[in-house]
């Protein structure tokens, strides 16, 4: 008889669907992430399936409690607008008490991360995807916090509408979209200091802008559904050249209740998202109006782009990235965070 403690967490998760190594095909861990341990399961009766289970330690940030519970809430309520492209789940367990431990099983969807599939302006998909991919996100982001969730209460599944991150590490989900952001970034910035991270202004001068900044965030009254990590790894394309399409849009557990807006970082990571015709001429159409450009909404994207940036400079330090991977992340990132946070200051 195996010693309980030597069973790995995906043998617990297989075994709990009834799944024994007679029935499985094939396995293999997927890279590319940085938190949840990733593996794709494909059985002999043909389904294939993306298995997440979380690191056994608690060592990250205060926002990461409980990430799983984001990423479900974010695939069941993304499941019909998202259309085909958004993973199913399979089966959950959210409760780390459980015997098996939280876990999150999903359909696995087809293709290669973006920046790893060819995709070049000379290619001539890009355009044409760049505009399926502003479709796919206007949909998302109709859909609001206030629909009815799965059969039965549990966490991450509430009927009401509120702002903030599904798993509530800060608490029940606020009702201003201000309180919910101002509850988030507050809580990088605790981790800063706790960790003293690198940053290229004082934590009290951050806290100063964001909170000055802050009443902007007055304008958001609906909570839509925000993937917020909608970088090119995240995105996967599938299909020949000439005839890609968007495969896949993965890896939700980053994902809030808030301001829209708030996706067009990720979407244009480092890059300005108004200079994205083709893309924004999706979005038009799938949400049936133009963004307006205006100056509120560009300090809205400046106080989105502070936070973001934020996390990526606080994290290098529970992560243990290394120096040298820690100086890499600074030089890219520290001037991207200059120029939004002076940008969200005027």
């Amino acid at each position: 008889m195996s010693d309980p403690a030597s069973v790995t967490p995906l043998a617990r998760v297989l075994d709990a669907l009834g799944v024994r190594e007679r029935d499985i095909a094939s396995r293999a861990t997927l890279t590319g992430g940085t938190y949840n341990t990733v593996t794709r399961v494909t059985l002999a009766d043909g389904r294939d399936w993306v298995v997440k289970t979380p690191p056994p330690h608690a060592a990250g940030l205060r926002y990461e409690r409980d990430l799983l519970v984001n990423e479900v809430a974010f695939y069941t309520a993304a499941a019909q607008a998202g259309g085909p492209a958004i993973p199913r789940v399979v089966r959950s367990e959210t409760d780390p008490a459980s015997p098996t431990g939280p876990y999150l099983v999903m359909t696995a969807r087809p293709g290669r991360p973006w920046h790893e599939a060819g995709i070049t302006e000379e290619s001539g998909d890009a355009a044409r995807l760049r505009a399926e991919l502003g479709e796919i996100v206007g949909r998302l982001h109709a859909v609001t916090a206030a629909v009815e969730h799965g059969p039965g209460p549990g966490p991450g599944f509430r009927p009401g509408p509120g702002f903030g991150y599904p798993a509530e590490p800060f608490g029940p989900l606020a009702p201003t979209w201000r309180t919910a952001f101002t509850a988030m970034t507050e809580a990088v910035l605790a981790d800063a200091e706790t960790f003293r991270a690198r940053l290229p202004y004082s934590v009290g001068h951050i806290r100063t802008v964001l909170a000055g900044a802050a009443p902007i965030l007055d304008e958001v009254v609906r909570p839509a559904l925000v993937h917020f990590d909608l970088w090119p790894g995240n995105l996967l394309v599938t299909g020949e050249p000439g005839a890609r399409t968007i495969g896949g849009i993965v890896d939700g557990e980053r994902m809030f209740w808030g301001d829209p807006v708030a996706d067009f970082v990720s979407l244009a990571l480092f890059g300005d998202i108004e200079r994205d015709r083709d893309f924004l001429d999706g979005y038009a159409r799938s949400g049936g109006a133009e963004v307006d450009f205006t100056d509120a909404l560009r300090t809205r994207l400046a106080l989105y782009r502070s936070y973001l940036y934020l996390i990526m400079l606080v994290e290098t330090v529970p992560r243990e990235v290394g120096a040298e991977a820690a100086d890499e992340t600074w030089e890219l990132v520290a001037p991207h965070f200059v120029d939004a946070l002076d940008a969200a200051d005027r």
